[in-house]
């Protein structure tokens, strides 16, 4: 059976109501805009990204990298009448936002479901309240428990983003966050490792010695045991690593850090190493059969998880199955 395809058409609205600055975050930077799109712009948007989906694809629209609904409501209604046309005319599913935690109560709610939103991301990034109080967040855990509530009583999904390697935080407590995160009901995530980036307060820590960054190791170490959490609870995640643009890649706004262009993958190597460290294998020479989607990761970056095999046998073959569960496999001996 051919599964549906999902897309998405990302309209990226800028940092312009948030009403505090995290100490690590620079939006401009991370996101690579710096102003809000025109009306045109967005349409362009719009058309430019349709015109490459197939036909049946599962398509929904997203309004990203601000805190939606803290703009005024005047605005964010004229951009839902804006987009509300053409997702009628070319079959959008529905629209998800990002959004803070502290700016949702019941009548932002109320008025989201009315224009079609159907789901909303919560930048949590953290559901320990030492963590959230040392990047100045805002708001506690509770905030974020009771706006996931109201989401959910509304009849729209509820995603949540996360991060590791905050000031305050540890690995314990990271993973606790994500465990808390299955608990409220979220559907999907978005993992990201902390970066120090240009023109923060947490450049300034970092430059002044108060502020460690987790090494690559680390974060890798870190996500895999959130990835494989969430993904085995059948939370869809949606993004593990920050998108890398041109000043991470450059160097000119990236100042220290886990970035790699390849995180997710490094991440996904490590969760198939330690479960290919389990297995019982045979001494002659094998075939393991994983999943279509999980060959590369079972490969492993550059060949790794492969190299560990063959250290007990001297050739090994992979295969693919269809429908074999993530996470599973079989290894059987090659006569």
């Amino acid at each position: 059976m051919t599964k549906t395809k999902h897309r998405t058409i990302p309209i990226f609205v800028p940092e312009v109501s948030c009403p505090n600055q995290c100490i690590y975050c620079n939006q401009r930077v991370i996101s690579g805009q710096q102003h809000m799109p025109t009306d045109g712009e967005i349409v362009d948007t719009i058309e430019r990204y349709s015109s490459t989906f197939e036909k049946g694809t599962h398509v929904e629209l997203a309004f990203f990298g601000g805190n939606f609904t803290g703009i005024p409501i005047a605005e964010q209604q004229r951009l839902f009448d804006l987009v509300r046309p053409y997702c009628q005319r070319l079959g959008v599913q529905g629209i998800r936002l990002s959004t803070r935690p502290d700016y949702i109560d019941e009548s932002r709610a109320d008025f989201l479901k009315a224009n079609g939103v159907t789901t909303v991301e919560l930048g949590v990034q953290s559901l320990d309240d030492e963590v959230l109080r040392t990047v100045h967040r805002g708001y506690t855990a509770s905030t974020v428990e009771q706006a996931a509530a109201i989401i959910q009583s509304r009849g729209m999904e509820v995603g949540m983003q996360m991060m590791v390697g905050l000031p305050g935080d540890t690995a314990e407590k990271a993973l606790n966050t994500a465990r808390r995160i299955v608990e409220l009901g979220a559907t999907n995530t978005r993992i990201y490792p902390t970066l120090v980036v240009a023109h923060t307060v947490l450049a300034r820590m970092y430059e002044q010695g108060l502020y460690r960054p987790l090494s690559l190791q680390e974060a890798v170490s870190q996500v895999k045991d959130i990835l494989y959490l969430f993904e085995t609870k059948g939370i869809t995640v949606l993004r593990v690593g920050l998108h890398p643009t041109e000043g991470f890649i450059s160097g000119t706004d990236y100042l220290a850090g886990p970035f790699h262009v390849a995180f997710k993958e490094l991440v996904q190597t490590e969760i198939w190493h330690d479960l290919l460290k389990k297995a019982d294998i045979p001494s002659e020479n094998i075939k393991i059969t994983v999943p279509k989607s999980q060959l590369n990761a079972a490969v492993g970056h550059h060949g790794k998880n492969r190299e560990m095999l063959l250290k007990y046998c001297k050739i090994v073959k992979y295969q693919i199955s269809q429908d074999m569960p993530k996470y599973h496999w079989t290894i059987d001996k090659i006569v």
